[in-house]
């Protein structure tokens, strides 16, 4: 990655939920400025960070004195990093950090970090006191773009990911594009997948030019933050619309059916397969599974791989290492998932490059079939 853009000029996208409604602020700096930025939302003078032990020697510094020198008392909490971090183990000591910070109703909860940090935390905010305000400040590209925005919280169990879980809503998303320069290229390339995810889902022209620009997007600077914008802002607007999921949002799981069951199988295990790498190969395979079912040209599942593999993520179930169970284990995974109802398979399928759509009632049958063709065996 790069060094610092500060010529870059920051971009606000207002989600926009009534009473509820909240900025995420996305350019470079933002976590020195934080307590600025929180002191002028909120009323409260306390507040509780929570982030873990990768993120903690980089930027818990800096932000705590941010806090202090706004007159705002803040203690802090460092956690495992990781997937595993995402469980009720966790859950408790956080919890305790909040009550035992006296965090009231005006102050908040800060979340720190990647995803994981964000729904571990989040859904803290949301249980203590029957709900805290909260509010993130995403350190890794996947959480700018896709897990600090909208709500969703939670932990996994073993019955599968983010399972267990409220809808909770920041009151502020601070994403500093300069934090991003401190990631690997594999954390990156991972984050990018979800970027990427929003032009597959109804963004056309954003693919496009994401197919022509990516090289930009990971140097950095304007390229980054247009990326990130564009993402939250197509995130927002569906939030916006539909907030619980009961429609249009479902949309936003493109690729993470599929996704979510490689995670499962490889036992949520980092050094084999990453959240982003997950969506990467299930967004192919989704692509892949709806020319199969005549509903896309297979030239556009093509597309899709040849971009994904471009820019350095995995396409297919064999660039996972390790074995990998059988098929109908997987399948076992999928039904498990969430976007079951009433024991049908819920997927989202597309009919091209930026025509997701919801696909009810897909047949278990073909599923099983196309996932004995696709095993690495």
């Amino acid at each position: 990655m790069t060094a610092a853009h500060p010529s870059a000029a920051p971009k606000t996208v207002r989600v926009d939920l009534g009473d509820r409604s909240y900025d995420i602020l996305i350019g470079p700096g933002l976590i020195a400025t934080a307590a600025g930025e929180i002191a002028g939302r909120l009323k409260g003078r306390r507040m509780a960070v929570i982030t873990d032990a990768h993120v903690a020697p980089l930027y818990l510094e800096p932000l705590m004195a941010s806090l202090k020198a706004t007159g705002i008392e803040a203690v802090s909490l460092v956690l495992p990093a990781g997937e595993k971090t995402k469980s009720f183990e966790h859950l408790i000591p956080v919890c305790e950090a909040i009550l035992g910070a006296r965090i009231e109703r005006n102050d908040a909860v800060i979340a720190l970090g990647g995803g994981v940090i964000g729904d571990l935390t989040g859904f803290a905010a949301g249980i203590v006191r029957r709900g805290s305000r909260f509010i993130q400040i995403p350190t890794s590209l996947l959480a700018q773009v896709d897990s600090s925005v909208g709500g969703k919280t939670g932990i996994n169990s073993p019955h599968g990911k983010n399972l267990i879980g409220v809808f909770h809503q920041p009151d502020l998303v601070l994403a500093d594009t300069d934090v991003l320069d401190t990631l690997s290229p594999r954390e990156f390339r991972a984050g990018y997948a979800e970027v990427a995810k929003y032009g597959l889902i109804d963004k056309p022209d954003f693919f496009a030019w994401l197919e022509n620009n990516w090289q930009a997007v990971f140097a950095g600077g304007d390229a980054r933050i247009e990326a990130i914008a564009v993402s939250c802002q197509a995130k927002a607007d569906v939030v916006a619309a539909d907030e619980r999921e009961n429609g249009r949002r479902a949309l936003l799981n493109l690729g993470h059916t599929f996704g979510h069951a490689l995670e499962a199988a490889t036992k949520y295990d980092g050094t084999r397969l990453v959240h982003g790498e997950g969506v990467a190969i299930g967004m192919v395979l989704a692509h892949q599974f709806s020319a199969r079912m005549n509903l896309a040209s297979p030239d556009d599942a093509t597309r899709v791989e040849a971009h994904l593999k471009t820019v350095g993520l995995p396409t297919r179930m064999d660039d996972v290492p390790g074995d990998l169970p059988p098929a109908e284990k997987l399948m076992d995974a999928i039904a498990q998932d969430k976007k079951v109802k009433g024991g049908k398979l819920t997927f989202i399928l597309t009919r091209g490059i930026g025509q997701s759509f919801v696909a009810d009632d897909v047949p278990a049958n073909e599923v099983l079939r196309f996932l004995e063709e696709k095993h690495p065996k």
